[in-house]
C-alpha cells in the first residue's frame, strides 16, 4: 500500500499565531488546546481526506528559501490575495508564466506559498 500523507508541519515561532493564519486562509478550524510549543489545524471544516496541519515552535528563525511549498487555488486571484495580506501575508512577486497566473507570497513567519488562478473550463459545443 502506497503511503499518504497525514500532516503537513510546519516548524516555526510561534505556533498559535501560525496555525491561525492558515486557519483563516484553509477555513478550517484551530484544535482546541493551541498552545506555545504546538498547535494543528483541521477540523470539521476540513474537506475529508485532506491532511491536517501540525505548527511546532523551535528556537531558530527561518534563514533561507523554502525547498518545498503549498500552492493555493482560487478563481478570484487579486481579490484572495488581498484576503491573505489582510490575514497577515505579504506579497513577494506576481508571475505569469507557463500558461499561468500566480502570485507568490509569505506568511506571518516568511514560509512562501503561492496563490494560484484557477482557470474555468468552458464547455466545448455549449
Amino acid at each position: 500500500m502506497p503511503v499518504q500523507i497525514n500532516h503537513i508541519t510546519v516548524d516555526c515561532q510561534d505556533p498559535v499565531r501560525q496555525a491561525t493564519f492558515w486557519a483563516e486562509t484553509l477555513g478550517w478550524d484551530v484544535a482546541p488546546g493551541a498552545d506555545a510549543d504546538v498547535a494543528a489545524i483541521g477540523g470539521p471544516r476540513r474537506p475529508q481526506g485532506t491532511p491536517g496541519w501540525l505548527f511546532f515552535a523551535v528556537p531558530e528563525p527561518k534563514t533561507a528559501k523554502n525547498r518545498m511549498h503549498v500552492d493555493l487555488r482560487t478563481r478570484e486571484l487579486e481579490a484572495e490575495v488581498q484576503r491573505l495580506e489582510s490575514l497577515g501575508a505579504t506579497r513577494v512577486h506576481e508571475k505569469r508564466e507557463w500558461e499561468t497566473h500566480w502570485f507568490t507570497l509569505t506568511d506571518p513567519e516568511g514560509n512562501e506559498f503561492c496563490v494560484v488562478e484557477e482557470l474555468v473550463q468552458e464547455k466545448e459545443g455549449g
